[in-house]
């Protein structure tokens, strides 16, 4: 049972609207905190999130039971994560400890203050959140951070898109360090299913000594293709062939361990599901090594696995000198004049010229579109003219010479200023790795976009919050002449 809010006041606690927000601090906490409080305030707003939090959480769940995390401090909480960059363990710490941040979740008292949350309970209710349930709520947040920002409701939107890569959590990968990576983890589940008495121990005794004999097989390999001699090649293929063959004869031991191995609990059936894939990882970069360091072949990409563990990791080459090469995920953000991100997408093997007529077919669902700008990755003929159909000013630099004709329009006043401002996008791709949008330490695929989904939403209540206390800043200072003047008087 959850949730929304708990309502009940502690003794010794104050009301969300009556929280001190200090304008002058410079750090990020309190700019989201006062995002977050005005959110709490604004009963439209407020609700909208609860209810998508709602139908995310708490659908097909019966109204009774133990009282989970209201879905208040479980938004709260995955905000403060990603706005401060921080890891699970100073969550714990500030969600246990940081007065202003149990003041916003409703659980502050000043009195015993013994309402403690467990390091795992946090984990475990952040990930209930996914990717489309916080698209939903920054679509919300964008709403709400355009009343905050805007003159006039009608303003129309000049966006900025760009792509940039957020790494993944993995090292350098080499067919050498994936087949040790996939070796070790055969091992180790053997080792788990030994040491929980799931099989027997005959014929595996020695399966710390097949980890040793790998490793330093891998590192004599390593090591050789690092030096220059003029023996080199003949020392490499026959350290390739005793890594290979040290390789060939562990992963025979696994299959036959696999074949016997007896699934009579979930338990078991999970550690051989799990062996089975290491296995077949095993298999794949013996191949692999194999082709490349003794036949001499050149591997095409397709083949390659730049992950084990995050299979969903891409080798990324924008053609830049530093880095030259990433590994991770694209992440394409569309940005307004206001620097709110509007609309964000991970990319799935895509092209830039490719991403940029669906992200202005969302766009213009719910929004008035003055102005696009991109870099020349989204150029192409078809795209400009049909950009232009429905969007006054498109601003693309063409790749390649200029006719004459597109010589006079790129070089207009109007298109040189629009173009400089595209560059604003590039200091908002700078906040958000800031924010922790640089590598991602989550798992598997639906983590990395969840992660990528809380920090663009972070971003954006971060912002908003900035200019609230720039607001609150600029109110205290007019009220304090008149309050002089009144003291003069007296």
């Amino acid at each position: 049972m959850r949730k929304r809010f708990d309502a009940q006041i502690r003794i010794g606690s104050e009301q969300i609207a009556d929280i001190y927000i200090n304008p002058k601090c410079r750090d990020e906490m309190p700019a989201l905190m006062r995002a977050m409080k005005e959110i709490y305030l604004n009963a439209e707003i407020s609700a909208m999130i609860y209810q998508i939090l709602e139908d995310k959480i708490c659908k097909g769940k019966k109204k009774t039971g133990r009282q989970g995390m209201n879905l208040w401090m479980i938004f709260v909480l995955a905000q403060t994560r990603l706005c401060l960059n921080t890891n699970y363990d100073r969550l714990h710490y500030l969600a246990n400890n940081d007065k202003l941040l149990r003041e916003m979740m409703g659980i502050y008292d000043g009195v015993g203050d013994n309402y403690e949350i467990d390091y795992q309970r946090i984990i475990d209710n952040i990930s209930l959140l996914d990717d489309a349930t916080l698209r939903k709520i920054n679509d919300v947040i964008v709403d709400f951070g355009h009343g905050v920002f805007k003159k006039k409701e009608t303003e129309a939107l000049r966006v900025k898109t760009d792509t940039f890569v957020v790494e993944g959590n993995v090292h350098f990968p080499t067919d050498i360090n994936l087949l040790w990576d996939s070796g070790r983890k055969c091992l180790d589940c053997v080792g788990h299913l030994i040491n929980e008495g799931e099989i027997s121990a005959v014929g595996w005794r020695k399966y710390k000594d097949w980890r040793r004999g790998l490793k330093n097989a891998m590192r004599s390999l390593s090591q050789l293709c690092k030096r220059s001699g003029p023996k080199k090649p003949e020392t490499i293929i026959d350290a390739a062939n005793q890594y290979i063959n040290k390789a060939i004869g562990l992963s025979k031991k696994v299959n036959e361990l696999i074949s016997e191995c007896p699934i009579e609990t979930t338990g078991q059936l999970a550690q051989v599901i799990r062996l089975e894939y290491y296995k077949e990882m095993l298999d794949k970069h013996i191949d692999l090594v194999n082709r490349r360091l003794i036949k001499g072949e050149t591997i095409p990409q397709k083949e390659k696995i730049f992950s084990i563990f995050e299979t969903y990791t891409e080798w990324i080459t924008k053609g830049k000198q530093n880095p030259n090469v990433e590994l991770g995920k694209k992440v394409s953000i569309t940005t307004d004049q206001y620097h709110l991100i509007i609309d964000f997408l991970v990319v799935e093997k895509t092209a830039d010229v490719n991403l940029i007529l669906p992200i202005v077919d969302r766009l213009l669902i719910k929004n008035n579109i003055e102005s696009i700008s991109s870099d020349k990755g989204g150029w192409s003929r078809e795209n400009k003219e049909l950009l232009q159909l429905v969007i006054p000013k498109v601003i693309i630099p063409k790749k390649g010479k200029l006719n004459q004709e597109e010589q006079i329009e790129e070089h207009g006043k109007g298109f040189k200023k629009l173009r400089h401002l595209h560059s604003a996008v590039e200091s908002n791709i700078n906040e958000l790795e800031y924010c922790g949008l640089d590598r991602c330490p989550d798992r598997g695929l639906h983590g990395f976009k969840r992660y990528v989904a809380i920090a663009v939403v972070a971003y954006n209540l971060h912002r908003i919050g900035k200019e609230l206390l720039a607001l609150d800043k600029s109110q205290a200072v007019k009220r304090k002449p008149i309050v002089q003047a009144h003291r003069h008087a007296a």
